[in-house]
């Protein structure tokens, strides 16, 4: 049954999810230097899909048997395909920062889409009014990511990460709305990973994109990080959570994903945090509270 409310589980498993993909925007981008946008994100739902299966025999989640979800896992799945053909073809022409912030436009399409879906989730003004002010926070925070210099083609780039956000909300709102809905989660995750690596792949040959001649330790490091904690575990938690809670409380949880990015650029790298991400982050939590009550 699922259920309406977050619980202390859910929002720890959520933060969980949000801080890897935060860290995952910045592996995606510094892998781009040694590996072809198409090749990289195939590849790693090659390595992710195969995880999932072995993971799901030792479980003895049944992958295979008839449950009418064929439909939807295709649908899915090539929304899926094409959301991160998107993302990582469109961070060869602009930066992280504002490819994150048109990404996480994507609650948006989770909330507009889903009372058609399920009437139960339909968004009160309240939570209309906490969805918005948590997305400003976001917005606030990679204010001066957008003052950058601007290049010749980095409009195309913010067009991708604005296509990314309808396509991820679209996948969400694909299983819900289909008998992906009762599916288990490794199944869901495998009809995205499945597709999305042969189409993927696909897409790299017919491009002329080429491998890498070799593998240094840092792109192994950086794509294992993307192919098995983000591909698999974190996106195989994601599916389990839409399963079992609202869609439209979890998609505003992902708003703090790009806060996630900065935070840990700041542990990692020694970036500063700014009064404005401070300030940024208060928005954030009230936000979520507002939705979320």
């Amino acid at each position: 049954m699922r259920q309406s409310r977050l619980d202390g589980r859910a929002v720890a498993l959520l933060l969980l999810c949000c801080l890897l993909w935060g860290i995952n925007q910045v592996a995606v981008k510094a892998a781009l230097t040694e590996i072809g946008p198409l090749w990289q994100a195939g590849l790693r739902s090659v390595v992710a899909g195969a995880l999932v299966w072995l993971w799901s025999a030792a479980r003895g989640v049944r992958l295979f048997e008839r449950d009418g979800s064929g439909p939807g896992g295709l649908l899915a799945g090539a929304l899926f395909a094409a959301e991160f053909a998107c993302i990582f073809i469109g961070l060869q022409f602009t930066s992280a920062s504002r490819m994150v912030v048109f990404l996480y436009l994507s609650p948006f399409v989770v909330a507009l889409g889903m009372p058609f879906i399920a009437h139960g989730e339909k968004l009160s003004g309240r939570q209309w009014a906490g969805l918005v002010l948590a997305f400003g926070a976001v917005a606030f925070a990679f204010a001066e990511g957008l003052t950058a210099p601007h290049s010749p083609r980095q409009w195309w780039g913010d067009a991708l990460g604005v296509a990314a956000a309808v396509l991820w909300g679209g996948t969400t709102l694909a299983i819900r709305a289909t008998k992906l809905a009762a599916a288990p989660a490794e199944k869901t995750l495998l009809y995205q990973l499945g597709v999305s690596a042969l189409a993927l792949c696909a897409a790299a040959v017919a491009a002329g994109e080429p491998l890498p001649p070799a593998w240094s330790p840092r792109l192994v490091g950086l794509f294992g990080f993307q192919a098995v904690i983000v591909s698999f575990a974190s996106y195989l938690a994601w599916f389990w959570l839409i399963r079992h809670y609202a869609a439209t409380r979890l998609a505003v949880f992902t708003l703090s994903t790009p806060l996630f990015g900065l935070l840990a650029g700041a542990l990692l790298l020694g970036e500063g945090i700014s009064v404005r991400l401070l300030a940024a982050l208060a928005a954030l939590a009230a936000g979520i509270v507002l939705v979320n009550r």
